[in-house]
Parts: C-alpha cells; sequence; structure tokens
C-alpha cells in the first residue's frame, strides 16, 4: 500500500494546498558551462531566443541539445510547478509540480526553433504521461514551454505533425506533451549542471520511438 501511494503521489499534480512551500531565495548553481564556459545566467547575446524542453530526465537531454550549432546555452532546472526555487529533492517527491527541463538559449539566425522541435519530438517518448522509460512522477513529464506566441503556435504544429508520423508508423500512442506559456525557471543544483560532460558514463535514459517528425531543419 505505501509503494502505490508513494507512486500516486509522484504521478499527481499537486494544488496548492498540496504544494511544497519553496522559499524565496534561489539555489545556488553553476555561474558558468562547463562545456561552453559561456554564463550561465547571461547576460545573452542581443537577438538569441529562450525555450524550456522536458524530455525526462535532464542530465541526457541536455548534452542532446547543447551540441545543436547555434545554440548559446543550456541549463538543467526546474518549471512548470508551484513550489518556488525547488531543491532536486522536493521535485522528486511530485509535490512541487515542476518538470525537469532545458533552458535552451539559441540563435535564431543559425538554428531554427524546427530543428530544436524535431530533435526534441525524435529523441524522446512523448507519449508516455507522467513517465519517461522507468522514470516515473510529474518530474519526467514530456513538457515544452514557450516565450512567446509565436514558438507556442509552432510548438502546438510540431506535436500534431509528430502524432500523425506516429499513427503512421505504427506506434498508436498518443503525445501527452504539456505545451503551454514559460513560467518561472529554476537552476538546478551546480551538479546537475552539464551532468554528463562532469560525467561521461552517467546514466541518460532517453529512447525515441523512431518516428521521424516531419517538420523542417
Amino acid at each position: 500500500m505505501f509503494l502505490i501511494d508513494m507512486f500516486n503521489k509522484k504521478t499527481v499534480m499537486p494544488d496548492a494546498q498540496t504544494a511544497l512551500r519553496g522559499r524565496e531565495e534561489a539555489i545556488p548553481t553553476a555561474e558558468t558551462h562547463f562545456v561552453s564556459g559561456r554564463p550561465l545566467k547571461g547576460p545573452y547575446p542581443d537577438g538569441t531566443k529562450k525555450i524550456l524542453l522536458g524530455m525526462g530526465c535532464f542530465w541526457g537531454a541536455e548534452r542532446l541539445l547543447w551540441k545543436i550549432p547555434g545554440v548559446h546555452v543550456t541549463a538543467a532546472g526546474y518549471s512548470g510547478g508551484l513550489t518556488p526555487n525547488p531543491t532536486y529533492q522536493e521535485t522528486t517527491t511530485g509535490l512541487t509540480g515542476h518538470a525537469e527541463v532545458v533552458l535552451v538559449v539559441y540563435d535564431p539566425k543559425t538554428v531554427l526553433l524546427s530543428t530544436l522541435l524535431k530533435t526534441f519530438f525524435e529523441e524522446h517518448d512523448p507519449t508516455q504521461g507522467m513517465r519517461q522509460g522507468n522514470d516515473i512522477g510529474t518530474t519526467y513529464r514530456s513538457a515544452i514551454y514557450t516565450y512567446d506566441d509565436v514558438q507556442l503556435v509552432e510548438a502546438k504544429a510540431a506535436r500534431n505533425a509528430f502524432q500523425t508520423a506516429l499513427k503512421h508508423s505504427g506506434h498508436g500512442g498518443k503525445v501527452t506533451t504539456e505545451i503551454a506559456s514559460a513560467g518561472p525557471f529554476y537552476f538546478a543544483e551546480d551538479y546537475h549542471q552539464q551532468y554528463l560532460a562532469k560525467n561521461p558514463s552517467g546514466y541518460c535514459g532517453l529512447r525515441g520511438t523512431g518516428a521521424s517528425c516531419p517538420i523542417g531543419s
């Protein structure tokens, strides 16, 4: 019974009454990107844009995204929930409502948003609801949080295109990716930042469906 209760808590979004309270002060994190050496929190170059992408565990997702030409910087963090400035331990309870996400700062003159979205949909399984493989809970849900209306429209169109591609591939699953305007983004702790660059043999749970997302690159 205890295991069932813990599973339910982790897979059900909390509300304002059940969410952890959090704190006013930000959790300490790295100052610079371990791979590029660029400032993690900016300032970012003029003309760059931001988007938040949640693909399950943020370790593998961040490595995948920082390798894309035109991506200026990436950062692991938490978004989409209720608890201000959560710790990693708090998010894993399911009682903050946050998803593990990667902040992607990119130059739209060098890399199209469609390229990022194509990578997003092809490199994880966005049909699993509140989980990604063996990682279970609201923390690991598929999510895209956008910073302008153009991004929002393009993300929804990519989701619909990938849903059609899944159907044609015989996968049959329903895309459960949460798409919404971005709320607060909280940087994860220092040791999570660029984790797989620091620990090359570390855990990466990314698994795609094998379906191709039919959008531009």
